[in-house]
């Protein structure tokens, strides 16, 4: 697959580039570009060279819709931003997805497999997406759970996220934690939980813990290029970031996935 990359922000950018090629190691970025400008004369000349563009919303030099305004756009379009205001006006164009930074790669994973999905259904060439558009129209804009509900002895309660510190596993129950350590059974997964929670402030670790950014107290450098979690609230279970986790752990606390 060839892609085109339009994004003012290089962090970003570079982040986007190592996800795809995470996804599938054979993906050529064809090239960044940062401006309604410069993305206007290449898709002119260069178009029919890619199979799919990723385009962040607002670029140096205005919005990108003003370049469907200036050329006609006939690849699929995932939509990058922060903002979740363009949602309509994405949808309206070649958009096959719209995702909310920080992006993650379980989100681009899932744009990717929607577009293949769309592919397959269509039994058509990658570069004719105007049916996928018909197919795409009702998408909405992603929302994330804001509470869950929890039984209490005989009594049921509403938690809201913010009330929550982290979420962890123990065998095959998956246990709530308040940041007042009260502690409640719920009826998720972690890999539910994840494509639920606002990856902004969640976080998962490794296969046992899902954790609120506002519940860090201090991050300490661990053996093995590994991280160690201490909590604001008590905790009685020890908290490390897989080693495999820790390069976009280390991009989520530092905000760069907000870029």
């Amino acid at each position: 697959m060839k892609v085109l990359i339009i994004e003012d922000e290089i962090p970003a950018a570079e982040k986007l580039e190592r996800y795809l090629l995470k996804y599938d190691a054979t993906t050529t970025v064809a090239a960044i570009l940062d401006t309604v400008e410069s993305a206007v004369a290449w898709l002119r000349d260069h178009q029919n060279e890619v199979d799919l563009i990723f385009m962040d919303i607002q670029l140096k030099d205005g919005l990108s819709f003003q370049i469907f305004q200036q050329v006609p756009v006939k690849k699929p379009v995932i939509f990058t931003t922060a903002f979740n205001e363009f949602a309509l006006d994405a949808f309206k164009v070649s958009s096959i997805d719209y995702l909310l930074k920080p992006i993650t790669f379980t989100d681009l994973s899932a744009a990717l497999k929607k577009l293949e999905s769309l592919r397959e259904q269509l039994h058509q060439p990658k570069d004719q997406p105007e049916r996928m558009q018909a197919l795409v129209a009702n998408l909405k804009t992603k929302e994330y759970k804001t509470r869950f509900m929890v039984k209490l002895g005989e009594h049921i309660r509403s938690i809201t996220t913010d009330q929550i510190g982290l979420f962890y596993a123990d065998g095959r129950d998956v246990y709530l934690v308040t940041t007042q350590n009260r502690k409640f059974i719920i009826d998720y997964t972690l890999e539910s939980l994840e494509d639920i929670l606002d990856p902004k402030i969640f976080f998962r670790l490794n296969r046992t813990f899902i954790l609120n950014i506002n519940a860090i107290k201090d991050v300490l450098v661990y053996s093995n290029s590994r991280l160690k979690i201490t909590l604001v609230q008590e905790f009685d279970k020890e908290i490390i970031v897989s080693r495999e986790k820790v390069g976009d752990f280390k991009e989520w606390f530092d905000g760069l996935q907000n870029a």
